[in-house]
């Protein structure tokens, strides 16, 4: 296994693989932590993948991007974020019981971050001589978030989109791009129970997709805040369905 760490497009990043020196791979994928999570979080996974699908050891590649907010002044020693929440504020509303609606929502910091990532996505393509067509995108909670903005705002849709615990963001944005993005293949998975991102909001965005033609495959779960077994192994499935003949 070859696990490095390097700069790429301004974001640290560390890249797992297990291609044969000199070899580069045929699938580029991106997995963006979540908000307070420390860039290390998600890294296990590609680990999980490889183990569970051996044939992604000769074709992928996994880049795992830190977000560029450090909150050790919060006390949060090593979590980073891709744009601030108010952590009191929303403690307060999911012991109240409150609906948390983010259509509206529409952080300062995003704009940064999708460049920084858009940036990220054109070194991977030139580095590996990959067109677009071969970098999938995903995350986990505010990283699955970033991710489909990302791929939205690319000039050609990428590979697959996997969101594990997203929610609909900048509703009036997303909503135009969406309709002009084409056929997107998209993996999405939510707990019924999740207290942070409504189940519900998840299922809006999921509509958004469907409503453009996009080829959607939602895993709903009972459990909270995380990614599922079944998901992971449903991504595994679409790395290989891409890779499979090539």
């Amino acid at each position: 296994m070859n696990q490095t760490q390097r700069e790429i497009a301004g974001l640290h990043c560390h890249v797992v693989d297990a291609l044969p020196k000199g070899t580069k791979p045929k699938i580029s994928t991106v997995i963006c932590h979540g908000f307070g999570a420390p860039g290390t979080d998600l890294v296990s996974l590609s680990f999980e993948l490889l183990r569970a699908f051996p044939t992604l050891e000769e074709s992928v590649q996994f880049v795992f991007p830190e977000a560029p907010i450090s909150m050790d002044s919060l006390g949060m020693l090593g979590g980073r974020a891709w744009w601030m929440i108010d952590v009191e504020q929303m403690m307060q509303e999911i012991e109240a019981g409150e609906f948390r609606d983010k259509r509206k929502d529409c952080p300062e910091e995003l704009k940064d971050c999708r460049e920084k990532m858009m940036g990220l996505v054109e070194i991977l393509m030139t580095e590996n001589e990959l067109s677009c067509d071969r970098i999938v995108l995903g995350g986990f909670s505010q990283g699955s978030m970033l991710a489909t903005d990302v791929a939205l705002h690319l000039q050609e849709p990428p590979a697959g989109l996997f969101v594990f615990s997203g929610s609909l963001l900048c509703e009036e944005q997303w909503r135009p791009l969406v309709k002009q993005r084409g056929l997107l293949k998209v993996l999405q998975s939510h707990g019924f129970e999740d207290p942070i991102l409504p189940y519900k909001a998840a299922e809006w965005l999921r509509d958004l997709f469907v409503e453009s033609n996009f080829d959607v495959e939602f895993v709903s779960f009972h459990g909270e805040h995380t990614i599922p077994s079944e998901a992971l192994q449903k991504l595994g499935k679409m790395l290989k369905s891409l890779t499979d003949g090539m």
